[in-house]
């Protein structure tokens, strides 16, 4: 009994030292597999990037404009390559729940959107955090059908961003849209 204990913790032992060495087909590193993604993702412009002020107007700027196609290019270059974005939504009896999209997922969908609608969306006022590379924005947005008329939409951006020494990037964007019952808070509509 006490040979098979111990061929069984040896057994243990050798495959945990085996997994913990990679051996065993454990999953690539984050590093290895983000650098494989960026290498193919496209280069933005430099304009775009060098600032964090640089990289919220030109996420503005890339959705917004008249019926037809965006830049999409442009929008993937402003994202890591696993970037994020997500959107709070309220469906039938109050269900509050979220969409979770990659940015290819958002270009499916906003894209068919944007090429039958104009959309401009422009910052209304913006709360900022950041420490060592990170920065958080709550940037509040105006959602309109043309670029002089009334709101459709307003609501709040939540951006994460990082910056590598290099360039911003944008990590994830998350958002509610005010409705009623849900108004923007005053401090968030202050510039």
């Amino acid at each position: 009994m006490k040979i098979a204990r111990a061929i069984v913790v040896l057994l243990l032992v050798t495959c945990g030292v085996r997994y913990v060495a990679g051996e065993l087909g454990a999953a690539p590193r984050q590093e290895t597999k983000a650098a494989e993604a960026k290498a193919a993702w496209p280069t933005a412009n430099t304009k775009d990037v060098e600032s964090a002020d640089a990289i919220l107007a030109a996420v503005y700027d890339v959705i917004s404009g008249p019926a037809g196609e965006r830049d999409w290019n442009r929008f993937r270059s402003l994202f890591i390559p696993d970037g994020r974005l997500t959107a709070v939504r309220e469906s039938a009896g109050d269900n509050i729940g979220y969409r979770a999209m990659t940015v290819e997922d958002y270009e499916r969908g906003a894209g068919d959107y944007f090429k039958k609608n104009a959309f401009y969306e422009r910052e209304i006022s913006r709360k900022t955090e950041s420490f060592g590379h990170i920065m958080h924005v709550f940037s509040t947005y105006a959602s309109r059908k043309t670029p002089d008329s009334e709101p459709f939409e307003r609501g709040i951006n939540s951006f994460q961003l990082f910056n590598d020494g290099k360039r911003w990037w944008v990590v994830s964007i998350y958002w509610d849209a005010e409705r009623p019952g849900t108004p923007i808070p005053k401090r968030y509509l202050e510039k």
